[in-house]
């Protein structure tokens, strides 16, 4: 295949792994190379739950659910075993949320059952002060009708 009709080398992280440097915005879809876009979340930052739970939900409220799935998400790769899914759950949150910020009800309305279940089992313990069961009627209400709820509340 000639030079000009090979596909450009994917982007890479300092480790060699495939990272798309594009810009992103505010819900994290790519922008064109050069444009102005919005700072990610680093990511594999260490935080303390109580940390990671202030920063997803300051991310939550302020419109930006995709970084608070990228906040998320490291706390989720980063527990102990009988946590993750807890984690994991929160940041399937998220993603609904974005999801149903972008329009895409048939991306966001599985996300959000799909998160409201993986927590489901940390019903009553309410975890670092979690507020699991407001949080699985807010996902109940919100994948019926994404557009009609605004972000969920991670603590009571």
């Amino acid at each position: 295949m000639p030079q000009s009709d090979r596909p450009p080398d994917r982007d890479r992280d300092a480790a060699g792994r495939a990272r798309n440097a594009r810009p992103r915005d505010g819900l994290g879809r790519p922008l064109p190379r050069g444009a102005a876009g919005v700072a990610r979340q680093p990511e594999g930052v260490s935080r303390s739950p109580e940390q990671t739970l202030a920063e997803a939900q300051q991310l939550l409220d302020a419109g930006r659910p995709f970084h608070a799935h990228e906040v998320l998400e490291d706390a989720w790769k980063a527990a102990p075993s009988g946590e993750r899914a807890l984690w994991k759950g929160l940041a399937q949150l998220a993603v609904g949320v974005t999801h149903a910020a972008r329009g895409n009800r048939a991306g966001a309305t599985p996300l959000l059952r799909r998160g409201a279940t993986a927590i489901e089992p940390y019903r009553g313990l309410d975890p670092y002060g979690v507020d699991v069961s407001g949080l699985i009627a807010w996902a109940e209400a919100a994948a019926d009708d994404p557009a009609a709820v605004g972000p969920p509340s991670l603590r009571a």
